[in-house]
């Protein structure tokens, strides 16, 4: 019997392997593929056989599978896998609740997934340079980055404690160790030369906690950022203007460096949040452009949310 056609196996492989809904896995796609396979009769045979028992079809495969998959009683977290380009993969332990521990940080986000993509798409941008992410989360897009792009050194951040203790199992779990969380916040002068273009093969990996609100320039100053990446940041009015004065410390705490490129990816849930953030960057005088993304992404299986990448000039 002639096997399904690779680029439906990949499908499946990719859609199971990130925990993806059983519903979302391409069965229709599967059982055509099968129907008009060479040698695939006794396969149509048996799915005339549900379909004239008025059951829809694959019905049991769903509800085996769904056994086989389902966690145990009680269970938060599970561990996904997202198959990278190079045939790499990201493997994380996620929260199976989109609100848990009182932060909603503890899985990953569309426009992470998203701005993943698109950065492996422009390795160059990463390549040999020291890249600073706000907000990280659980880790996806930074860790995709640094098995892809070769980066000099990537700083994670974020604020919560149960995101940084989960955050740093991720990124151990992936093969990197982190530096320990020493006096980056106190430290008063840059550390190391950074050379663009540099070819990275392991970057050094920093996790910093960092807030928005209390950070000053000297420590941003330390942390010598040439990109500055984040990805659903932008969801909540009430931290908005946070982070667009964190962004502004970034922009007068150069001490003569070139001032770090930076890229916001957003999924636009609530339009006016969004504009609210706009309006506050045209106030703190950043200027802004829509940098243009694939509508699709390989790491998302279900619908594709309205994503958008800013490129902002502090």
């Amino acid at each position: 019997m002639a096997e399904p056609r690779p680029g439906l196996v990949l499908l499946f492989q990719r859609r199971f392997l990130a925990a993806r809904p059983l519903s979302s896995l391409p069965w229709p796609e599967l059982e055509q593929s099968l129907r008009t396979a060479p040698g695939s009769a006794l396969l149509a045979d048996i799915l005339h056989e549900h379909e004239s028992t008025a059951a829809e079809p694959l019905d049991e495969l769903y509800e085996a599978l769904a056994d086989v998959l389902k966690e145990e009683e009680g269970s938060t977290h599970c561990y996904k896998s997202y198959l990278l380009p190079s045939g790499d993969s990201v493997s994380l332990c996620e929260s199976t609740a989109l609100v848990c521990g009182g932060t909603t940080g503890l899985l990953t986000w569309e426009a992470a997934l998203l701005l993943a993509q698109w950065a492996l798409q422009h390795p160059g941008l990463f390549r040999g340079r020291t890249v600073l992410e706000l907000g990280s989360g659980i880790g996806f897009t930074g860790i995709a980055i640094c098995k892809t792009c070769q980066p000099r050194t990537f700083i994670f951040s974020d604020c919560h404690p149960r995101v940084l203790r989960q955050l740093g199992e991720n990124i151990q779990l992936n093969g990197f160790t982190p530096e320990p969380d020493v006096a980056w916040s106190t430290q008063t002068e840059p550390q190391g030369q950074e050379v663009p273009g540099q070819n990275c093969q392991t970057p050094k990996v920093i996790v910093a906690e960092l807030d928005w609100g209390s950070v000053t320039e000297k420590q941003l100053l330390a942390l010598r950022a040439d990109v500055v990446i984040a990805a659903d940041v932008v969801y909540d009015p009430e931290i908005i203007l946070a982070l667009v004065g964190m962004l502004q410390k970034l922009s007068t705490s150069r001490a003569g460096r070139k001032a770090p490129e930076v890229f916001i990816a957003s999924t636009i849930r609530n339009p006016d949040t969004h504009q609210l953030f706009q309006a506050e960057l045209g106030k703190a005088g950043i200027r802004w452009q829509v940098i243009p993304a694939h509508s699709s992404c390989n790491f998302l299986y279900d619908v594709q949310p309205d994503v958008t990448i800013l490129q902002l000039f502090i």
